[in-house]
C-alpha cells in the first residue's frame, strides 16, 4: 500500500466517524493518537510531534578526539600577503630595501609574504594608489599567488583603501595598520596597551565604513514625541561617536599613568641621579646592549618591536658614579604619528635624559637610514638638545668598510657587540666622561658623627681626595649645589 492510497483512506475513516464540527480537531489528533488499526500498518519507529520537529543529530560526524592522549598537531593557517610600494624619489636600492622592511613587519605580524611590486610613480594615485591599470595586474597576482592581503608600503587614505580593495577584492591594508597590529600584539603593560587602543581608535575613526543597515537611520533624532520627528542618526554616526568616547577616556587613563611616571623621575632628580636613555631602530639591539651594562634580563628577540613598555634600570660607572639606564621603544621609517601621539609620555623619558645612546644595527645595509629616522622622532619629541653618543651594535656582524663609514661620519660614535661583549668597557669608559658631573667643588672636613654627607658625595658627586684624619674626614668633591650648601659648614676655615 503506497502512503498516499494509506493517507486517502484514513482521511475517510475520519469522515465517517467524526460529525463535521469535530473533522477538524481530530485531524490535529491524528498525529498524537496512536490507534493499531491506522499505526500498526506503517513500518519504522513512529515519534511524536515535537521530537520530528527538533533537529536530529547524525551519529559519526564529529572530528573531536575521544582519546585526549591523541594529540593531533594542525598548522596554524597565517595570512598570505602580496607588497606593493609605490618609488616616488630616492633609487630604486632605496625602494627595495623599504619593501624589505615591510616584508620584515609583514612576517613579525604573523603572515607569509609570496610576492612583492613596485612601481615608479611621481606620486601615490589619488583613488587607488598604484593607478587602476597597475591595480587590476595586481588583481592578477592576487588570483595566481592565492593571496588573501595586499599591503601597501604607505599610510593610504580611506577612498584609496575602497576603491582598492573594489578592484583586487581582497582585504587592502596599510603599512600604519600593521605596525599598529605589530604594537597590539606586543603591548604587555596597562600603558602600553592604552597607548596602543588610542592610536588605534585614531587611525580607525575616519575609516569606518557601513553595510545595510550601518546606514539606516535611527529613531530618536527629533525633539520627541511619539515616533520622534526628524531623520535621527545613522548607526555609523553612533560608532563614531563611541569612539570618540572611549579615546576621550583612553586619553583620561593615559594622563593618570603619566602622572606616576613623572614622579619617579622627579624622585630621580631630586637625588641627582643622572639618567641615560637608549633610543634606537627597532631590531637594532637596544635591550641586549641594556642587559648587557645592567644584567637587566630583559626580553631579547630577534624581531621587530619585540620589546614596547619602556624599562629603567639603575647602573654603575667604572668610577663608581651612579645613573639609570632608560629602554625606550623602538623607531622606524615612517613611523605612524598616531603612536608618536599615543606614546608621548613614553618617549619624553629621551627629552628628560641627560645622556642618549643612539643603537645603530651596523649590520643593516644602510644604517644611515636608520640613523634619520630615528633623528626625526626625536625631533619630534623635542630631544634635540641632549646630548647623544652614537653606539654601532653588531660590530662581530656588519661590514667593516660600513664600520669604517659610520665612525668616520659620526663625530661621537663607538663599534660595539652586545652578543660578545666587545667595546662594552670602552662604552662604560665613555659614559662616565660624558655624564654630567656637578658644578660646585668643595672642600670640607665632615665630623665621623655626619658619615652620611661622605657617602653622598661619593653616590651623588664626583669625589677628588678623600682622608681621615682625628678630626674627622678632609674631603675634596665636586657636588652639586643643594649638597654643597649642607657641607658649607664643615668647610676648613681659611689660613692667614
Amino acid at each position: 500500500m503506497t502512503s498516499s492510497s494509506s493517507s486517502s483512506q484514513d482521511t475517510k475513516r475520519i469522515a465517517h466517524t467524526y460529525p463535521e464540527g469535530l473533522r477538524a480537531d481530530a485531524l490535529m489528533e491524528e498525529d498524537v493518537a496512536w490507534s493499531h488499526e491506522i499505526d500498526g500498518e506503517r513500518d519504522g519507529d513512529q515519534f511524536d510531534r515535537s521530537e520530528r520537529a527538533a533537529l536530529r543529530r547524525v551519529a559519526g560526524l564529529s572530528t573531536e578526539l575521544e582519546d585526549v592522549t591523541e594529540v593531533e598537531y594542525r598548522q596554524l593557517r597565517l595570512e598570505r600577503v602580496v607588497l606593493v610600494g609605490v618609488w616616488t624619489s630616492g633609487t630604486v636600492q632605496d625602494a627595495e630595501n623599504s619593501l624589505a622592511e615591510l616584508a620584515a613587519l609583514a612576517e613579525t605580524a604573523g603572515a607569509v609574504v609570496l610576492d612583492g611590486v613596485i612601481q615608479r610613480r611621481d606620486k601615490p594615485d589619488a583613488a587607488t594608489y598604484i593607478g587602476s591599470g597597475k591595480a587590476l595586474e595586481l588583481r592578477d597576482i592576487v588570483i595566481e599567488t592565492g593571496a588573501d592581503t595586499v599591503i601597501c608600503d604607505g599610510e593610504l587614505s580611506p577612498g584609496q583603501l575602497i576603491h582598492l580593495e573594489d578592484v583586487v577584492k581582497v582585504k587592502v591594508i596599510d603599512r600604519t595598520a600593521l605596525i599598529l597590529d605589530i604594537f597590539a600584539q606586543h603591548a604587555k603593560s596597562r600603558e602600553g596597551k592604552a597607548q596602543v587602543a588610542l592610536a588605534q581608535m585614531q587611525y580607525m575613526l575616519p575609516r569606518l565604513r557601513g553595510w545595510g543597515q550601518s546606514l539606516s537611520r535611527q529613531m530618536g533624532g527629533g525633539s520627541g514625541g511619539l515616533a520622534t520627528r526628524g531623520p535621527g542618526e545613522t548607526k555609523i554616526e553612533t560608532d563614531r561617536r563611541r569612539i570618540r568616547e572611549k579615546m576621550a577616556k583612553m586619553r583620561r587613563e593615559i594622563a593618570e599613568m603619566k602622572t606616576g611616571r613623572e614622579i619617579k623621575r622627579q624622585e630621580r632628580r631630586r637625588h641627582k641621579v643622572p639618567s641615560v636613555a637608549i633610543a634606537g631602530y627597532t631590531n637594532a639591539g637596544k635591550s641586549s646592549l641594556l642587559n648587557r651594562l645592567t644584567g637587566a634580563g630583559v626580553l631579547v628577540e630577534n624581531a621587530l618591536f619585540a620589546t614596547l613598555d619602556p624599562t629603567v634600570r639603575r647602573a654603575e660607572t667604572p668610577s663608581g658614579r651612579l645613573y639609570t639606564l632608560v629602554d625606550t621603544v623602538g623607531f622606524v621609517r615612517h613611523l605612524p604619528h598616531h603612536l608618536v601621539e599615543a606614546f608621548r609620555s613614553t618617549m619624553e623619558e629621551v627629552g628628560d635624559s641627560d645622556l642618549i645612546l643612539h643603537v645603530v644595527d651596523g649590520s643593516h645595509p644602510v644604517p644611515e637610514e636608520q640613523l634619520a629616522a630615528v633623528r626625526e622622532v626625536i625631533r619630534d619629541v623635542g630631544a634635540t638638545d641632549v646630548p647623544e653618543i652614537v653606539v654601532i651594535n653588531k660590530a662581530d656582524a656588519a661590514d667593516p668598510l660600513v664600520l669604517q663609514r659610520l665612525l668616520r661620519t659620526e663625530k661621537r660614535a663607538l663599534a660595539v657587540s652586545a652578543r660578545t661583549g666587545k667595546g662594552i668597557q670602552e662604552l662604560l669608559a665613555l659614559l662616565d666622561n660624558e655624564l654630567p658631573r656637578p658644578s660646585v667643588e668643595i672642600e670640607a672636613l665632615v665630623p665621623y658623627t655626619h658619615g652620611r654627607l661622605v657617602a653622598r658625595a661619593h653616590s651623588e658627586g664626583d669625589v677628588i681626595s678623600e682622608e681621615h684624619t682625628p678630626e674627622g674626614t678632609l674631603l675634596k668633591a665636586r657636588v652639586h649645589e643643594e649638597l654643597a650648601a649642607e657641607l658649607a659648614p664643615y668647610a676648613p676655615a681659611p689660613a692667614f
